[in-house]
């Protein structure tokens, strides 16, 4: 037992997408602010990340966000997502996860019908109202730290699409969003390879072409995730849209690594940039639901809490709720005679890049 290594994780899914909740981890973790903390990961902690997430423990399609103790002591908690592109400061899917988790295994205190936590992140405090019915998280809604609007329409040259007009938006992590009639994809699951390889090359253009900054925070400088949406397609929705993760290194010249992996929920913070772009537009006023499907046919609810101002940019506060459900909970192990103590992937299901098959590697 003395070499072994014991992780405890609380595995959830969030309208579709799935998150490993590591609950006991957090005191891994160096640093007097979340910016801190979520650069140490970065530099120090990308080894859980890989373990957590890759073969044999994990798949392309799980994520991981990490609690660890506030450096806000007004927050009840705190939390640093861990993505197959490395560790992001917010994500609303890993949000509702955690949130679920922790309500529903009693490791914070509880109150029905409503319980109201305070979420520290590296881009700012997230407040949370749970609705708990019977020891459960029936319903999780969250105001998020303000989303704005870099820009509108920007011509963006994609490799094998020509020049399309994109949005560049915060939402909690950087975005580059288009409509799917601008890449000629249709938002059908039958679909995914299409949508992901269009995605990911998008994503990949944009970062290079554009200089983005938090005005805030200037360690969040890079435009993380790519958004493509369409009109709704179900009743009672009022759009749909694909978020593509990255799972290995984007090569522009090289149509073979244009790959990533679906979110399958509609996308906390992706869809906080989405109402931030259409309350920019005049599309969508103050207090306005906007119910964003995805793929899978899940749903996040969002409105337009109130404005905001982030530095120079004028923004919004966005409200996002959604449903999490426990699907495990995990002692995950690590002998210390494993041939693969960081995790490995394999080129059948995996991108170009990703990772190590050993340390000795």
């Amino acid at each position: 037992m003395a070499n072994r290594q014991l992780i405890q994780a609380v595995d959830v899914h969030a309208a579709g997408e799935p998150g490993r909740v590591l609950i006991g981890s957090g005191l891994r973790v160096k640093g007097a602010t979340m910016v801190e903390r979520l650069r140490y990961c970065q530099d120090h902690l990308d080894d859980l990340r890989t373990l957590i997430l890759q073969e044999p423990r994990g798949y392309p399609g799980l994520c991981s966000p990490l609690i660890v103790p506030p450096t806000d002591l007004s927050c009840d908690f705190g939390m640093i997502v861990m993505e197959q592109g490395g560790f992001r400061p917010m994500s609303g899917s890993n949000l509702i996860c955690a949130v679920t988790a922790l309500i529903e295994t009693g490791a914070i205190d509880v109150s029905e019908p409503v319980t109201t936590l305070r979420v520290d992140t590296a881009v700012g405090i997230v407040t949370v109202r749970a609705r708990v019915e019977e020891g459960r998280a029936a319903m999780v809604t969250f105001d998020n730290v303000p989303a704005f609007v870099h820009g509108l329409d920007l011509p963006l040259d994609v490799p094998g699409y020509g020049t399309i007009p994109v949005d560049i938006v915060f939402g909690g992590q950087f975005y580059v969003q288009t409509s799917a009639e601008r890449l000629g994809v249709d938002l059908e699951p039958d679909n995914a390879k299409e949508i992901i390889r269009a995605a990911a090359v998008m994503r990949k253009a944009a970062d290079e072409a554009f200089d983005v900054v938090h005005p805030l925070i200037p360690e969040i400088d890079s435009i993380a995730l790519p958004m493509i949406h369409g009109p709704a397609r179900t009743e009672g929705t009022h759009g749909r849209n694909a978020v593509v993760l990255p799972n290995g290194e984007v090569d522009l010249d090289d149509p073979s690594t244009w790959s990533g992996t679906l979110d399958r929920s509609p996308c906390g913070t992706g869809t906080s940039g989405r109402v931030a772009a259409k309350f920019a537009r005049g599309e969508l006023a103050i207090g306005e639901r906007f119910v964003h499907e995805s793929m899978m046919g899940t749903t996040f609810t969002a409105e337009v809490k109130e404005t905001a101002s982030v530095g120079e940019f004028p923004g919004v506060v966005p409200t996002i709720s959604g449903r999490g459900w426990i699907t495990g909970f995990h002692q995950l192990v690590l002998e210390s005679d494993d041939p693969f103590p960081v995790g490995y992937t394999v080129g059948d299901i995996w991108g170009l890049g990703m990772g190590r098959m050993t340390a000795g590697e």
